[in-house]
Parts: C-alpha cells; structure tokens; sequence
C-alpha cells in the first residue's frame, strides 16, 4: 500500500523487473472522478509507473488517462511468466 501524508492511498503498489504498477481496487459497478484522485497522485510522483483501477463493472474503459478493468478480467488474464497487465493492452 502507498498513502500520502494527506490520506490517499492506494491499494497494491508492485515493483519489479517486468515493471511497475499501482492498483487501486474500488468495490462498485460505476466509476467516479474521485476514483481516481489516488491513482492520479500516485502517478504525478511516479510517472514511469502504470496505474490501474480494478472495479465490479463489467466494461473495459479509459478515463483521463488510467486504465479501468473488471475484477474478473483481469483475475483471468493474470497468467504465471507473463508481465502484469500484459493482457490490457
């Protein structure tokens, strides 16, 4: 987890030689603005990083920026070997 001294956080930050990524994972069907607000920290500080928000709802969407993908597909595209997030592209 990464928060900043004014409390926003995100959930899975992961480091390593296929990359970097932050995760934020939001229990809903719909996306807000403020959403994103803690990915959007985490990237002005890190910009080499890829960031993602992981949701309930069933679409595959881009919005200003961060990639937004449905639990379920990405718990399904995690293959052993292959780069996280590999299959969003």
């Amino acid at each position: 987890m990464w928060r900043t001294k004014s409390g926003r956080e995100v959930d899975f930050v992961l480091y390593g030689p296929e990359g970097f990524w932050a995760l934020e994972v939001k229990n809903t069907r719909t996306i807000r603005l403020s959403d994103l607000n803690s990915l959007r920290a985490f990237k002005q500080d890190y910009p080499e990083a890829e960031v993602c928000l992981l949701y309930r709802g069933d679409e595959r969407i881009e919005i200003q920026g961060i990639r937004c993908l449905p639990c379920g597909e990405f718990l399904q595209g995690l293959v052993p070997g292959r780069p996280l997030l590999a299959h969003t592209y």
